[in-house]
């Protein structure tokens, strides 16, 4: 089974999309927050993670650079899921190692768990 780490500060989006998620079969891993998205993903080393840009504690960015600096971690694919649409971000998160960049809005639950498998090649 496949663990998704879902850092996001919203409950209710997180709530929905486990929901969706567990019913794919996958097993997801929830942080409300950066500090603990990133130190969820060091313990429980997921397939994936989908991250929020504006999160509390630590910014989606300082867990991406943090995630990718760490030699057992780098190798995690990170979907970036925010509804943050400037080029500046997008660019920014590319760079930093983001394996792809969802606006929230531009996107129905379905085709975001698509976009997820598609992002682990199942």
């Amino acid at each position: 089974m496949k663990k998704i780490l879902f850092i996001e500060d919203e409950p209710a989006l997180q709530k929905t999309l486990a929901s969706a998620f567990t019913q794919e079969g996958f097993e997801m891993i929830q942080a409300l927050d950066g500090e603990t998205g990133l130190r969820l993903a060091r313990q429980k080393k997921p397939d994936l993670v989908l991250l929020d840009l504006i999160l509390p504690k630590m910014d989606g960015f300082e867990v991406l650079r943090q995630l990718q600096a760490d030699p057992e971690t780098k190798s995690m694919p990170v979907v970036v899921l925010t509804n943050l649409e400037g080029m500046g971000e997008v660019q920014k998160v590319i760079e930093l190692g983001a394996k792809d960049y969802l606006v929230k809005t531009n996107y129905k639950l379905d085709e975001l768990v698509e976009k997820v498998k598609a992002s682990l090649n199942i």
